[in-house]
């Protein structure tokens, strides 16, 4: 996966997981800044600590450059009879679509403990509601269970609603160490050879699915103390474990970049619309001239929506929501760390997107240039719903629903507006997007057949599965009337945040255009009054309240009576 924006880059590549952007490389971390930020000294810092652990160890550290393996049973394969022992002992896990079944959700894939496990409560075999204490004991493996992905994922998910992800990490790091005696001298090889593979796999889970709770230092620092238990029992998951946390600090560093890259197209975003809010007509544009097809812009705008996508993790709808925890008197529950920035910018993508497109709708002159923007509008939401790409499909669409824009009577007069009526009939809001809702099944039944990757792609309408999400956390509670966390809740919670996670994987199967990309995402656009200025001077108010609102912009926005 790549990301090109003028001169920076994010390259991550399948054959070398090579991260470059300005003068970052992967063992030497650097933002491209003078000096060095408080995240790239964060991210060195680990590089340094495990080198420094490897150095003591006969295992020698792979090139920086070499492939970058997923799972640590796959890290693991290939290395000699003892990697083979670890692979042959490690509980293997399912792909993430195959965790919840079309017909509800498998809460028992590798279930072995009894149904009557002390503060747990199960009902037709299904886990219904537990103390929170139950929950993590039920998280934490033994020599004889492993806990199913579907309940790893759904706790990792919910339990930030009662306490810090810090703090879970802690308690499971406990757990291990003293049900399993890691921390006795001489521990028997055999124990830790049945015990080590389920643990590491845990973390694997963990650092691959939530990989930002780890940019918590105190998150990292109990990883790594529980990671050195293992291999202080036994060196020859060394190697496992250095795969685990280069993995995770590729990942992070990824990440960081990928901030980076955003702040600063904001920025250049910014400059230039200090210039465009003064003088609403002294730069015109016209985003036919960058890209004239409108098949070709969808696809363009289908790489944005997944690759900002792909950086939103599963807890940002979780923190999204957070508040105080019922049984908690003193302090919110992580809503002091409320992380969703990764969220938050693709929901400004959006309004960005339909910003743009009414800017554009405003700006020409001429009547029948700005219909002829309009008729272009038109296919490009046509040929995103065609690719699966509802988001975009509703960003149009609200663009050119804008007061300023509808109000531009004899320019519509001129679009054939059948295509516009079908699109936004299969947009309708009415009985709460039933319309959208089937379309988005049909997708989303298309990507599990897919013959190709064109079909795999499902971007839902990003708000409405905010909304749905939100409505379920508030809909239900957190906990029941006898202290119990809900987790019936949870489980419906994750299914749905399990599908987004399904979708946000899907590589873009589109030939990417710079140019384009460029322009989609750094073109100044205008604010409402600007909009409203600019759809004014295009056709004349109406009425006396229009006028005077004519004249108001006029004043504010051109220095003009």
């Amino acid at each position: 996966m790549g990301m090109e924006y003028g001169n920076l880059k994010i390259v991550c590549t399948s054959s070398g997981n090579q991260i470059t952007v300005s003068c970052l490389m992967i063992r030497n971390i650097g933002c491209g800044k003078i000096g060095m930020c408080q995240k790239c000294e964060q991210l060195t810092k680990h590089f340094q600590w495990f080198d420094s652990k490897m150095s003591n160890s006969e295992i020698a550290l792979p090139s920086a450059s070499g492939p970058v393996v997923a799972e640590v049973s796959k890290a693991a394969a290939g290395t000699g009879t003892a990697c083979d022992h670890f692979q042959e002992r490690m509980p293997q896990t399912p792909p993430f679509a195959a965790m919840f079944d079309s017909s509800g959700y498998n809460r028992n894939l590798y279930q072995t403990k009894e149904d009557d496990c002390g503060g747990l409560y199960y009902h037709d075999n299904n886990l219904l509601s537990g103390s929170l204490e139950a929950l993590i004991q039920h998280l934490v493996p033994n020599v004889d269970y492993y806990p199913d992905r579907t309940y790893i994922f759904t706790f990792l998910l919910s339990s930030r609603l009662f306490m810090h992800p810090y703090e879970v990490m802690a308690k499971v790091c406990h757990l291990c160490t003293e049900q399993q005696r890691l921390t006795e001298p001489g521990l028997d090889k055999n124990r830790i050879r049945k015990i080590a593979p389920k643990i590491l796999q845990l973390l694997t889970e963990w650092t691959e699915t939530f990989p930002y709770d780890f940019r918590d230092e105190r998150m990292m620092r109990n990883l790594k103390e529980l990671a050195q238990r293992i291999t202080s029992g036994d060196e020859m998951y060394w190697k496992n474990v250095q795969q685990l946390l280069q993995n995770l600090i590729r990942k992070l560093a990824t990440v960081s970049q990928y901030e980076e890259v955003l702040a600063k197209i904001n920025a250049t975003s910014t400059d230039r619309f200090t210039v465009l809010k003064t003088k609403p007509q002294s730069i015109q544009r016209d985003i036919i001239a960058v890209c004239n097809d409108p098949y070709m812009l969808a696809q363009q705008l289908t790489h944005i929506e997944l690759e900002r996508l792909n950086y939103i993790g599963p807890e940002e709808f979780v923190q999204a929501f957070v508040q105080k925890d019922p049984l908690d008197n003193d302090k919110s529950c992580y809503g002091d760390r409320k992380k969703t920035r990764h969220l938050e910018a693709y929901v400004e993508w959006f309004n960005r997107l339909s910003y743009l497109v009414a800017t554009e709708i405003c700006m020409p002159v001429k009547k029948k240039h700005r219909a002829k923007v309009i008729e272009y509008f038109i296919d490009v939401a046509r040929e995103c719903f065609n690719i699966g790409n509802f988001n975009s499909l509703m960003a149009i669409i609200s663009g050119m629903n804008m007061s300023s824009v509808s109000r531009l009577k004899k320019t519509w007069a001129k679009v054939k507006t059948a295509k516009f009526d079908i699109l936004e009939h299969q947009m309708d809001p009415s009985s709460n997007f039933y319309n959208y809702r089937t379309a988005l099944r049909g997708a989303a039944q298309r990507s599990l057949t897919a013959h190709s990757s064109r079909e795999k792609i499902v971007i839902p309408f990003f708000s409405l599965l905010i909304k749905d999400i939100y409505f379920l956390n508030e809909g239900c509670a957190s906990r029941l009337p006898n202290g119990h966390v809900n987790f019936e809740k949870f489980w419906e919670l994750a299914k749905q945040v399990s599908e987004f996670m399904t979708w946000k994987q899907v590589e873009c199967p589109f030939e990417r255009d710079r140019k384009i990309l460029q322009y989609l995402l750094t073109v100044p656009v205008f604010s409402d009054d600007a909009l409203y200025l600019a759809s004014y001077e295009s056709e004349s108010p109406e009425n006396h309240i229009e006028k005077d609102r004519w004249k108001t912009l006029r004043s504010t926005l051109l220095g003009r009576v």
